[in-house]
């Protein structure tokens, strides 16, 4: 089927730069220690998920139990949930999880702890733990080695838990558009690590793995020996934010649009807030450029387009952040040399528990 013949909007993935992104993060990640965990949450489809265990990479990472669920029972055998799950009831079916996957958590307190260690001996199941460690996202985390050590010594105590190490996610510097203040960042937060890791082992613990890392670290992350895992997601279809730092990545994630009304500058699309996510910007428009745009649910209204258009043309819009637009869609329509060969069903779809 021709693209202009598909009903708008939809996702449309380009085939041929989607093959060339997966490229090109292997060749980042080639003769390095670091491993790809790649994150669920950009593509929720668990077809690309096997995709690309095949293609070499460790597990999965997800942000939310539901997403373990979906990955566990497509059959995916290694899962790290980059949260903490702290629910009484989410950590029942947490516990039941663990007995279908090798499944990871991070933690950030003893209570918690706690909680997952009797829900793991109930149900005879072995839980591996991360300790968050907090690196100036402000989010969640220990914010000192000590208190890491604590939760470490208290893991290793439990009988169905295993102290499995860290997790330093800094994504405030994922979107950093300077090079060299990303690289300061992250060098900066690699010292503070590889103090915790030294602290933990003089007190008797080892710390196996170190997770985290995005698209936009992935390059300065693979010549430094200290993380084991890299949670890149975007790099797959990349987007309006990630496009400006000159990274090895293409866009190839697009929502396919109609024009449905003109109005002197004004041109207005079927593709809205409901369709693409506008929560880090808004989009671009593909070989065109608004001096302005306006969001709302079912429309973007363009003002002051570069290039005309007429009533009924399809517009190709890069996303402004690709991930939280897969999650407002059934499928990804798969396009080569202008036709759509396929489609992928986004089976974590709407899933945030």
């Amino acid at each position: 089927m021709n693209i202009n013949n598909l009903e708008t909007p939809a996702l449309v993935l380009d085939a041929k730069t989607f093959s060339e992104n997966i490229g090109a993060m292997k060749e980042i990640l080639a003769g390095s220690t670091l491993k790809l965990r790649p994150h669920y949450k950009s593509h929720k489809c668990s077809l690309l998920a096997h995709l690309q265990i095949k293609d070499g990479a460790k597990g999965m990472t997800c942000a939310k139990l539901s997403e373990a669920i979906d990955l566990a029972d497509s059959g995916i055998e290694d899962i790290l949930i980059a949260n903490q799950i702290t629910d009484d009831k989410k950590i029942r079916r947490l516990a039941d999880l663990a007995g279908d996957c090798h499944l990871t958590v991070c933690v950030d307190n003893i209570i918690n702890v706690e909680k997952l260690a009797e829900a793991a001996r109930n149900a005879g199941n072995i839980i591996y733990c991360y300790i968050e460690f907090e690196i100036g996202m402000e989010r969640c985390g220990v914010k000192t080695k000590e208190e890491a050590l604590f939760l470490a010594k208290a893991i290793s105590e439990k009988t169905h838990l295993r102290y499995a190490g860290i997790q330093a996610y800094a994504g405030h510097i994922s979107h950093e558009v300077s090079e060299e203040e990303r690289k300061r960042l992250t060098l900066e937060n690699a010292a503070k690590i590889k103090e915790l890791v030294s602290f933990l082992k003089e007190n008797g613990i080892d710390t196996e793995n170190i997770s985290g890392g995005s698209t936009g670290t992935a390059m300065i992350k693979a010549k430094d020996s200290l993380y084991t895992e890299l949670q890149a997601g975007s790099y797959l279809f990349m987007d309006a934010t990630y496009k400006d730092l000159n990274l090895p990545f293409k866009n190839s994630l697009f929502v396919l649009t109609t024009v449905v009304s003109k109005n002197d500058d004004l041109t207005v699309i079927d593709a809205g807030v409901k369709t693409c996510g506008v929560d880090q910007g808004m989009p671009e428009i593909v070989g065109n450029k608004a001096e302005k745009i306006v969001a709302s649910e079912e429309h973007f209204q363009l003002h002051g387009l570069k290039e005309k258009v007429a009533i009924g043309d399809k517009l190709l819009l890069i996303p402004g952040h690709c991930c939280s637009t897969v999650n407002l869609h059934d499928k990804i329509y798969i396009m080569a040399d202008g036709k759509i060969v396929d489609r992928i069903i986004i089976t974590g779809k709407g899933i945030g528990r």
